[in-house]
């Protein structure tokens, strides 16, 4: 998405406030409406600022209709009562607000124990305002440990630093590259390997790799990557080579599914060469954004000289994030998550997510205008594409049409090696109903005659038709 930037020319027009507003007088309604782009130059009244900005957001999407998005857009109105209550704390100051960073403390155990740490005591980790910056951390201690370990020859010409990572990785992983100045190598997809090879991502590694990325639940099909298999590969490696490389899982969606629906799937610290996990609370953690999770196996993971001990108001607080100032609200409502849901909760919860986005999958094949590529089978999220003898439409118009209806539905083209390759993603979230789906399969089915109808596909561009939402 692109920066804001400034107005490119003068206000044109103000915005209009209903005359109810003020004087019940259109003539001076108008005169006195604010301007858009520029600060006015008196206060107004909170009813009418209110309503300004509220009829203007009427536009937005309707968030429980958005299946391109992953986070949460619903929680229980005792959530929303605490976040209420705690959005004026600021969870960087623990010394203040002791009991919230206490709820945080425990949120850490709580997932350490989880993912199955060796010793979920001696795990560390920390909040943050989502996995994209769960994700900067655990890149820095990943290349910290990798240059602590060179240290003869690294900062050097002839030594940077690589991430290896399959292509289908979420943006924050291209970012850490580019901000930290790591070689991003990535793994192409592969007829139908839609994400990472462990064989590829081994062969990929060198003296120079920080480590490997796998991903619990691609965002381009829902599918998990085989997190066992990548270390299996690496074990290899470093039998024949030497090399140890270390693994972190990017379990943004996945570390909150795969415990309680797959308990048989090794993916997490059972494995000796998985050093850190991240996952989002705001995703199938069941909050409200923005929160996420970064935790590793034990203090040796994370270098000590990236914990920063500050002395704020009076407390010595150790702290390791990028942002500073943020609201406490969201770790409260993950405390509230855990506490109210337990194990079981969770898994009543995310099995009737994982039945809804089945369920739809089967019946929009039963249609016949497409073809599956997963079935929300692991994560509740599954993609698909128009069937090899459909010529009349493709899954931009689908996407087009959808959403005349208030349905928002991404379509995209896959990366390397599949630029041929063009789908529709359905999440699956909590709230998203068993009706909710019905309505949308009667909506689908509304708009597939019209479809069939074409001459041929109606969207040329693309890139412009529509957004691939992470």
């Amino acid at each position: 998405m692109p920066l804001h930037q400034g107005h490119e020319k003068p206000d044109e027009r103000p915005l209009s406030v209903n005359p109810f507003y003020g004087e019940a007088n259109p003539a001076v309604e108008m005169a006195e409406a604010p301007p858009k782009h520029r600060l006015a130059d008196a206060p107004l009244p909170p009813s009418t600022a209110y309503q300004l900005v509220h009829d203007e957001l009427m536009l937005d999407g309707n968030s429980r209709l958005n299946l391109a998005t992953f986070v949460s857009t619903w929680m229980e109105p005792q959530a929303g009562v605490l976040m209420n209550e705690c959005r004026d704390k600021n969870m960087i100051d623990k010394d203040e607000y002791p009991r919230t960073a206490e709820l945080e403390r425990r949120c850490v155990a709580m997932l350490a124990d989880l993912w199955n740490a060796p010793d979920p005591s001696a795990a560390v980790g920390c909040s943050t305002t989502g996995s994209s910056e769960a994700c900067m951390l655990a890149g820095m201690a990943l290349k910290r440990r990798w240059a602590q370990r060179n240290a003869d020859r690294y900062p050097g010409r002839d030594a940077r630093p690589n991430l290896v990572m399959g292509v289908n990785v979420q943006v924050c992983w291209e970012k850490f590259c580019n901000f930290w100045e790591v070689e991003a190598r990535q793994v192409p997809m592969e007829g139908d390997r839609y994400h990472l090879d462990p064989r590829a991502a081994a062969e990929l590694c060198d003296e120079n790799t920080i480590g490997v990325v796998g991903i619990l639940g691609s965002t381009f099909d829902g599918s998990y990557e085989p997190i066992a298999d990548l270390c299996a590969a690496l074990d290899a490696l470093q039998e024949r080579t030497g090399l140890d490389i270390p693994v972190h899982v990017d379990g943004a969606s996945g570390g909150m599914i795969a415990p309680f629906l797959d308990e048989d799937l090794v993916w997490d610290f059972r494995l000796p060469r998985v050093a850190s996990i991240n996952t989002s609370g705001h995703k199938y953690g069941l909050v409200y954004p923005g929160v996420g999770w970064a935790l590793w196996r034990d203090r040796e993971a994370l270098p000590e000289e990236l914990v920063f001990r500050v002395n704020y108001l009076g407390g010595d607080m150790p702290t390791f994030a990028l942002n500073f100032s943020r609201p406490g609200a969201q770790v409260v409502a993950q405390y509230y998550s855990f506490l109210r849901l337990g194990r079981e909760g969770y898994r009543m919860v995310q099995q009737s997510t994982r039945n809804v986005a089945r369920h739809l999958a089967e019946r929009i094949e039963a249609l016949g205008d497409f073809r599956l590529l997963t079935r929300g089978d692991q994560l509740p999220v599954f993609a698909l594409t128009t069937a090899p003898e459909v010529q009349a439409f493709d899954v931009f118009d689908v996407s087009r049409r959808l959403r005349e209806n208030g349905w928002l539905v991404p379509a995209y083209t896959f990366p390397p090696n599949r630029e041929d390759l063009s789908v529709l993603r359905v999440v699956c979230r909590n709230g998203f109903s068993a009706d909710l789906a019905e309505l949308f399969l009667e909506d689908l089915k509304r708009l597939l005659p019209e479809l069939r109808r074409q001459p041929h596909p109606l969207i040329r561009d693309k890139n412009a038709a529509t957004g691939f939402h992470h």
